[in-house]
């Protein structure tokens, strides 16, 4: 339980027992969790998205999002706007790149992205709640139930998201001493394949075009590879939110 709590702790604010002792190598086997710990990130936000849907899609998106930085404590948005910083200021110089990264000051470049982040969420759970709200006849006989079935694959996007840290933290050299660093000291690719397997067949049963989801970690992955020549944890939060929006945007599919 020691590695499922540490997921918790790290990747949410969400209360959880404390640890006496701390080993920073533990974090290597807390990635493991990382798929689940996304279900309960994405329970919170579509929860808050349940509630605001009752009375408006803009005020579902908006209790959605504040949801999703809440739980998360902006700790992946936080990663986006460094990494913008850095990328902005970095003139293609590997040491200026590492150097912006671990200034805790955030540049313009860093407002701009976490600015664009948060307008497009915002937006695309407003057209994700449109799109999932059911017909008036439906919404007579079933209700609530059909709406929060509409909204269930807010549940999977977190989970997606995060999942794919765990095979970039394992497969991108590591650019500088940090927690995505730690993450690849030991990699669970057991746990890693069944929790794509679970997320895959939920994906199916709960909204088929999510099953597209693994080419937005991919892509993330080759952009890490080919720009930067490697990870982060700054990378790898930037690429969860990134992610993120790639797959609300795909429950747009029909």
């Amino acid at each position: 339980m020691r590695s499922l709590i540490l997921a918790i702790q790290f990747l949410t604010r969400l209360p959880t027992p404390q640890l006496k002792t701390f080993d920073p190598a533990w974090l290597a086997d807390a990635a493991r969790w990382f798929a689940p710990v996304g279900l309960l990130v994405g329970a919170a936000v579509w929860l808050a998205v349940l509630a605001g849907s009752l009375l408006d899609p803009w005020l579902a998106a908006l209790l959605g999002l504040l949801a999703w930085l809440w739980v998360t404590g902006g700790l992946h948005i936080d990663g986006l706007a460094d990494l913008a910083d850095a990328q902005g200021a970095a003139h293609r110089s590997r040491e200026r790149f590492l150097e912006v990264l671990k200034d805790p000051h955030l540049g313009s470049f860093g407002v701009l992205a976490m600015a664009s982040q948060l307008l497009a969420k915002l937006v695309l759970l407003m057209l994700v709640v449109k799109h999932a709200l059911p017909s008036p006849d439906a919404l007579r006989v079933s209700g609530l139930a059909a709406l929060a079935a509409g909204l269930a694959p807010l549940l999977l996007v977190p989970a997606w998201a995060r999942l794919f840290t765990v095979a970039w933290s394992a497969t991108l050299p590591s650019l500088a001493p940090g927690s995505g660093e730690r993450f690849a000291w030991r990699t669970h690719w057991a746990s890693f394949w069944l929790s794509a397997a679970l997320l895959a067949a939920a994906s199916w049963w709960l909204a088929p075009a999510l099953l597209l989801a693994p080419l937005a970690g991919l892509w993330w992955w080759a952009y890490l590879r080919h720009k930067l020549g490697g990870m982060t944890g700054d990378c790898l939060g930037a690429g969860i939110e990134l992610c993120e929006s790639l797959l609300l945007l795909l429950l747009l599919v029909h």
